[in-house]
Order: structure tokens, then sequence, then C-alpha cells
């Protein structure tokens, strides 16, 4: 049996509207997000060209030698 086609399509019209800003949405969190690790890496490395060590943020000199 064929459902109908007004049952189907009502739910897609109802969120059609709603659908655009949180597609949008979507994609700002996704550049926010990408924009944020690339930053990051370039501090990290920054720091890590500056400093020389493989771990810039770990000092051995503050925990003891096992």
């Amino acid at each position: 049996m064929i459902p109908n086609p007004v049952k189907i399509a009502a739910p897609a019209i109802l969120l059609a509207p709603v659908a655009v800003p949180i597609l949008q949405g979507l994609t700002g969190i996704a550049v926010v997000g990408l924009g944020l690790f690339a930053a990051g890496t370039i501090v990290s490395k920054t720091v890590k060209a500056f400093t020389g060590s493989q771990q810039p943020l770990i000092r051995k000199d503050e925990y003891p030698a096992d």
C-alpha cells in the first residue's frame, strides 16, 4: 500500500524553515573549532621552536626521578 504523500511531506515542510539556521549553526561551530585547533597547533609549535624541548610544558626538574 502506498502511504499518503501528505503524511510524508508535512514534517518536511514544517522542518524546512528550521533546517537552514541549524545547518548554519553547525557550520559555524565547525569553523570555530577548526580555528581553535589551528591556533593551538601554531602556539604549540612556536613554544617548541623557542624552547627546543619536545615537551615544553613539562619540566623534568619538577618531578622526582623514579
